[in-house]
């Protein structure tokens, strides 16, 4: 497809150009994708996807619990222009108590453009006595809005 040039010779199209430019950039902008920990989730047969949004306040996410065994908490903090920190949590639930098996943290991680590129690797983790696997694999992605 031939591309068009738009010149900006003529008087009323020059005064035009600028608020053209202005008009592609905030297009460009507001098509930004957002960041997204997308993780891969694995344990005693079954697989699930998580998908865990920027939030502000750490404490309001919830925990994630896997085939009654484990516990998988992603805390994603920051918003849609900026992630600055990504802490992963890993408990192995007792009849009594939470075990924490595993914690991660990545400061200020930037979305990966490859996407079979994984932020945190393949991680395989063992529950304490039985030694039950659990395995997961986190990117960060963007997405469209």
């Amino acid at each position: 497809m031939p591309t068009r040039r738009i010149r900006c010779s003529r008087v009323p199209v020059r005064r035009a150009c600028p608020a053209l430019l202005l008009g592609f950039l905030a297009a460009a902008f507001s098509t930004t994708a957002d960041p997204l920990l997308r993780c891969q989730i694995e344990q005693g047969g079954t697989a699930r996807m998580l998908d865990v949004a920027p939030v502000a306040d750490p404490y309001s996410v919830v925990p994630v619990t896997i085939n009654s065994r484990f516990r998988f908490k992603a805390v994603v903090i920051g918003d849609a222009r900026r992630i600055a920190y990504i802490n992963l949590y890993t408990y192995f639930q007792t009849e009594r108590r939470l075990i924490l098996l595993h914690q991660a943290k990545y400061i200020a991680p930037e979305p990966q453009s490859n996407p079979a590129a994984t932020l945190t690797g393949h991680n395989y983790l063992y529950s304490p006595g039985r030694e039950r696997e659990f395995r997961y694999s986190c990117a960060l992605v963007e997405v469209a809005p």
